[in-house]
């Protein structure tokens, strides 16, 4: 029988992981397919590793793999995937925002042929905040402008795919990692199924505006390089402003001798203060850039497993 593998980050889970698996395991229960659940423990401070624990002795279906300290939730994605033995691999949130039954819906798909993944999209965010739901969607249009992939609105990293892509997607071993990028850049057909947001059923979520500001950024750089061709271009013109600038100044000082250029000092403070507030911004800029390749070179494992039980090595 084909085997569905179900991989579901946590961190700091234990209000909701019971919910979780009672409403997972009867969809599962009820599909015509074997399944595993691994759950990845991303270094939480509670009683998630212990619940975990408490799963898979009491379910053979279930499995765990617990790391060393927080690596983050693409560290934790990876692992689930590198770990996984079925022939569809899904993803999905611990907090049930990413509805359980759909997933009947979702394997019919890629049964189909037709299909070689099955993502999901949120079409509406209530329940969020206004001012986070409008730099989210300002997000989307600036990495989709910039980069060469589509990134869709409202995308969720709930998706379940192929055996052949889940190879694809783990042929990245990147340590910077930006999954919805990464699932895209790979390509494989992919059908959308949209639905209303769902807010968590228990515990607090883990990401505030300013670890989702970061995270869109590493998405930026991990998939674009316009921001330093950007620099470049915007360095030229100045330049070239600069130089016109110059010569305005000398051609009216021959015309006019009585012309003080002293008596422009304020504009000139003003302007060297944007100037260098611009040499700033590209530094940083580039500064990212060469910080991800240096993290890149040293080769460090994306997570390290204080424990698991998975039988994939």
């Amino acid at each position: 029988m084909e085997i569905l593998s179900i991989i579901v980050p946590c961190y700091n889970e234990e209000e909701v992981l019971p919910i979780f698996y009672k409403e997972t395991t009867e969809v599962l229960k009820n599909m015509d397919v074997d399944y595993e659940i691994i759950y990845v423990d991303d270094g939480s401070k509670d009683k998630t590793s212990k619940i975990i624990k408490e799963f898979a002795e009491n379910d053979s279906h279930s499995k765990y793999i617990i790391f060393s300290r927080n690596f983050g939730k693409e560290a934790a994605m990876y692992a689930g995937l590198k770990n996984s033995i079925g022939d569809y691999v899904v993803i999905m949130d611990a907090d049930l925002q990413d509805p359980p039954h759909l997933l009947p819906e979702m394997l019919n798909d890629l049964r189909s042929g037709e299909y070689d993944c099955i993502g999901s999209r949120r079409v509406t965010r209530k329940g969020e905040p206004k001012i986070r739901s409008f730099f989210a969607r300002q997000f989307y249009k600036i990495i989709n402008k910039l980069s060469n992939i589509e990134i869709v609105d409202g995308a969720r990293d709930f998706q379940m795919m192929k055996r052949s892509m889940c190879d694809a997607v783990l042929d990245m071993p990147e340590v910077n990692r930006f999954s919805k990028g990464i699932f895209s850049w790979v390509g494989f057909k992919k059908k959308w199924l949209e639905y209303e947001n769902i807010e968590r059923k228990a515990g607090e979520t883990k990401w505030n505006f300013w670890k989702l500001f970061k995270y869109s950024l590493e998405g930026i750089v991990a998939f674009s390089t316009k921001p330093l061709s950007l620099m470049f271009v915007l360095g030229i013109i100045l330049c070239f402003v600069a130089i016109i600038a110059i010569i305005a100044i000398i051609i009216r000082t021959l015309v006019d001798p009585s012309y003080q250029i002293g008596n422009g000092w304020a504009s000139i403070v003003c302007l060297i203060t944007f100037i260098g507030g611009l040499n700033l911004f590209s530094m940083g800029i580039l500064g990212q850039y060469i910080s991800k390749t240096y993290l890149e070179t040293k080769n460090r494992p994306i997570y390290i497993a204080k424990e698991k039980n998975t039988t994939k090595k």
